[in-house]
């Protein structure tokens, strides 16, 4: 007859269950240290059902572990761990967006420190200026440059021919044909005679230069001056800054919202 042991004394016990249970910051605590507002604000986002942990619905008093969990805020991943930077770049004409060039021309890594290494998030061709973002966030990058819910880019575009026709504008908002097909439809004005401002929510290669080309205005000059909710019309060509809280929190809210949309219209 086998000898019952003892049960061990009720704190042992409630020890043991907590190292069960997952350990770290309390989850409002961490939204609220990353721009999502106040303790009170994160609490009703977990209250609404809006905050997921590692897929899962999270429930008020959840704690996370910053180095190891993913969250999510309406769909869009939340950078929490520790060492992501996101950086804001005013690309200048002849720097290539790639980590490395075999041409030896400026890459945009070095306009950056070296330390944490950071990636394009997209792409710019070596003749287009304006703004970019380079991160080491690869998860809100992915979403960011994702051509079927990716946030939003605006251009001012310097056309040869001078002023564009109502007619060749009117192609520009409803689609171009392509050689890879006809985009998706944009945002289009002529804020002066031979200068467009350009709002497109693809990243085709060159896309930009090849819808002008397609109505017959080249492009002489192209910069991007906004992505997303994102723009700095006193960043030089050359610097670098980096993100906000209120800015990563904005670009983290729009990319959330076009997650919803594209999960809808599947």
């Amino acid at each position: 007859m086998t000898e019952r042991r003892p049960e061990p004394p009720l704190w042992e016990q409630l020890a043991a269950k907590s190292k069960l249970l997952p350990q770290g910051d309390r989850l409002q605590k961490v939204l609220a240290r990353h721009g999502f507002g106040s303790r009170r604000v994160c609490e009703d986002l977990i209250a609404e059902g809006r905050v997921r942990v590692n897929g899962v619905v999270a429930e008020l008093g959840r704690r996370v572990d910053v180095d190891t969990d993913r969250i999510e805020v309406d769909g869009a991943p939340v950078g929490v761990r520790p060492g992501l930077v996101h950086y804001l770049v005013n690309k200048p004409t002849g720097v290539v967006t790639t980590s490395s060039d075999t041409h030896g021309r400026p890459i945009i890594v070095d306009l950056v420190p070296p330390e944490p290494r950071v990636f394009a998030v997209g792409r710019l061709d070596v003749d287009t200026e304006g703004l970019i973002l380079l991160t080491n966030d690869g998860d809100l990058a992915n979403l960011v440059a994702h051509p079927s819910h990716g946030v939003d880019k605006e251009y001012l575009v310097e056309v040869e021919g001078g002023e564009v026709a109502g007619n060749r504008l009117a192609r520009l908002r409803d689609g171009v044909e392509l050689e890879d097909g006809v985009t998706a439809p944009a945002k289009v004005s002529q804020p002066e005679p031979g200068v467009l401002r350009i709002t497109i929510h693809e990243g085709r290669n060159r896309q930009v230069r090849r819808m002008c080309d397609a109505i017959g205005h080249p492009v002489r000059r192209l910069v991007r001056v906004r992505i997303g909710p994102i723009s700095d019309r006193t960043l030089r060509p050359g610097q670098w800054r980096e993100l906000t809280l209120d800015e990563l929190r904005a670009l983290t809210e729009a990319v959330a919202t076009e997650v919803r949309k594209y999960d809808r219209d599947r």
